[in-house]
């Protein structure tokens, strides 16, 4: 071990290092870490690593077989058999990660740099003291990532907080309440409570008030982004199932083992490139978005040419038919794959997330899956709306027998529709698999659901199925911030039952000519 020239430890900074009580040792801990001082910084290393021994009055730090006098650098050959070892309790070593953390600050990487600040928050949040300043301040002094200024910045108000100033008071109290997070409530509410001067008592209540009203604008809207992301999900679970059984009216109850297989797809891609392609880790989901819906797509074609073909028109038969389809594509995954779960892990790009007004975190990857879904929405809406193929769907879906006699292939017809609702629905899968477990029972958690939102906002209404998917979404999770997911969940069906009972049509109508 290299300990550099002598700096300003003593022998009796040391000596108070190791041994006496523990607030004298904390004291000395924080002073010595906010100093420039090799030999200080390396014996309070060797403490951490349980290397260090007392000898009378000589502090040693152990160097192998040998050992170092942390005070005067001196060498010695062996251990001596005299020395002690020295007692950390768990106060001990909370103070001294601390200090660990604010002697990493300074020239750190910028992850780092975040990580040892939010270990100095933390302990200035849970035992503030003002002998930690001079080692919040010696941080601040430095080059920092703005985040790790942020926190330091929030550790020091803290500290500030528990000074025998009011004006320090005064302005840790303003300081922490212009921070708009939920993490310094708690802080203020206990000063609150023995705070006797009048104005800061003033600058706390303040603070708390202004606090408050900040984190109910984050929980709301942190509800409706979270009711918006799932009712993207629940659009891309039903959009599919809105030209099976919309369009075409086949009630497909294999629509959910549909979106289980673009979800495995998504999983096969991402583990051939990180076996094969490692480099291009982060562009796997580029790949597998086709793939999900070509495997998909294939598979509901099959499904459409060996049996559904046959049960059109027959509603209860092409139920336990497609029931009994996704029943054999489970077990067939079970077979293939295993029972247990497998991991889809996100790109780096939708990992992490945008923090605002402190309580609200909108993670990439459901900001992603949201614009993912108004992609698909939108190429849906042309396809139906603007190509031959849509032309030829909703001619079929209309007047069967006339678009017939006008030369159109309605068998044809059929099976590319029903592969479309069934490409969609391996998109979803894919989505799906970016922020959930991939299993042989993903599609049944979406089953009822996407039959729910299709019903509810019309057959053969993609606008409907929008609606209604978006509808559930903010309703489910408004009411489960209020009465929890099984509520919410009983008190969104009694919703639709009810909804359906007073207009069976859903939100929109198929538009009919009059007579």
């Amino acid at each position: 071990m290299s300990l550099g020239a002598a700096h300003a430890l003593t022998a009796a900074d040391a000596l108070a290092l190791v041994d006496g009580d523990t607030d004298t040792r904390i004291d000395t801990l924080n002073r010595l870490a906010a100093e420039p001082d090799e030999k200080a910084s390396a014996l309070i290393k060797a403490m951490a690593d349980e290397a260090v021994r007392v000898q009378g009055e000589r502090v040693l730090i152990v160097d192998g077989d040998g050992s170092i006098d942390a005070v005067t650098g001196e060498k010695l050959a062996t251990l001596p058999e005299d020395a002690g070892d020295i007692m950390i309790n768990n106060r001990l070593r909370g103070a001294m990660d601390n200090a660990l953390a604010g002697m990493e600050l300074v020239g750190a990487p910028p992850s780092r740099q975040r990580e040892a600040a939010l270990t100095l928050q933390r302990t200035a949040f849970e035992e503030p003291d003002t002998s930690q300043l001079a080692l919040i301040d010696k941080a601040l002094a430095g080059e920092l990532d703005p985040r790790a200024r942020q926190s330091l910045e929030l550790a020091r108000a803290a500290v500030l907080l528990a000074s025998e100033d009011p004006a320090q008071r005064l302005s840790a109290a303003e300081k922490l309440g212009e921070a708009k997070q939920p993490i310094v409530r708690p802080l203020l509410l206990a000063q609150m409570d023995k705070e006797e001067h009048a104005n800061v008592k003033a600058a706390l209540k303040a603070s708390l008030s202004s606090l408050d009203t900040t984190l109910a604008i984050g929980s709301a809207l942190g509800q409706a982004f979270t009711g918006i992301s799932l009712g993207s999900i629940l659009l891309l679970a039903a959009l599919g199932l809105a030209i099976t059984y919309g369009l075409m009216g086949v009630i497909n109850m294999a629509h959910g083992e549909l979106i289980m297989i673009g979800a495995y797809a998504t999983w096969l891609v991402q583990t051939f490139f990180r076996q094969s392609l490692p480099e291009f880790f982060d562009w796997y989901l580029l790949v597998a978005m086709p793939v999900a819906f070509l495997a998909s797509a294939l598979v509901g074609a099959a499904m459409e040419r060996s049996v559904i073909r046959f049960l059109y028109g027959r509603p209860l038969e092409t139920l336990l038919a497609t029931w009994g389809i996704s029943l054999v594509l489970m077990q067939a995954v079970r077979s293939l794959f295993g029972a247990q779960n497998v991991g889809v892990e996100n790109p780096s790009w939708m990992s992490g997330g945008i923090t605002l007004l402190g309580n609200l975190n909108l993670p990439w990857n459901r900001i992603i899956i949201i614009g993912f879904a108004l992609a698909v929405l939108l190429g849906v809406t042309l396809l139906i709306g603007k190509t031959r193929l849509g032309l030829f769907v909703r001619g079929v879906t209309q007047n069967r027998p006339i678009a017939s006699c006008m030369g159109v292939n309605t068998a044809r017809i059929d099976t590319y529709a029903f592969a479309l609702g069934s490409g969609i629905a391996g998109l979803a899968g894919c989505a799906l698999s970016q922020i959930g477990n991939v299993g042989p029972d993903l599609g049944q958690n979406y089953i009822v659901d996407s039959f729910m939102v299709v019903v509810l906002g019309g057959v053969g209404q993609l606008a409907g199925t929008v609606y209604a998917a978006l509808g559930l979404g903010m309703l489910n999770k408004f009411i489960e911030g209020w009465a929890g997911a099984v509520l919410a969940k009983i008190a969104v069906l009694v919703f639709i039952i009810v909804f359906i009972q007073k207009r069976p049509q859903g939100i929109f109508a198929m538009k009919g000519r009059e007579t």
